[in-house]
């Protein structure tokens, strides 16, 4: 699943996952990413740490702590901000890994065979 909210970046993420064969659903937000995660399970989430209504750390603390489907899925970030400290804070928030933008289908592709098993 792809929780992002900018369009654009959802287009171009949607389009590199699908080229890598990959099916994607996608939320708008923290709050539809948690409704999605609640109702069915995902190989992996990649999730937008900033977002309105619900933004990244928080969506990934109530899947982390929900104890739902996804609760135990890879969750990777994704963001603009590459500071060490901004790293510390998805990882503290229950995230897995950590995929700056802008980002191509190469570390993309990377993130994606580190953390999801056939």
């Amino acid at each position: 699943m792809l929780v992002e909210d900018n369009k654009i970046n959802q287009k171009l993420a949607f389009a590199l996952l699908r080229r890598l064969g990959y099916r994607v659903d996608i939320a708008e937000n923290g709050i539809e990413g948690v409704n999605a995660a609640s109702k069915q399970r995902y190989a992996l989430i990649l999730m937008d740490v900033q977002m309105p209504e619900m933004d990244g750390l928080a969506a990934t603390r109530q899947i982390r702590i929900g104890g739902g489907l996804n609760q135990r899925s890879p969750i990777v970030a994704l963001t603009a901000n590459a500071m060490q400290s901004d790293k510390n804070l998805c990882l503290a928030a229950g995230m897995d890994d950590f995929l700056t933008k802008p980002f191509n289908r190469e570390k993309l592709a990377t993130c994606l065979q580190n953390w999801i098993k056939d």
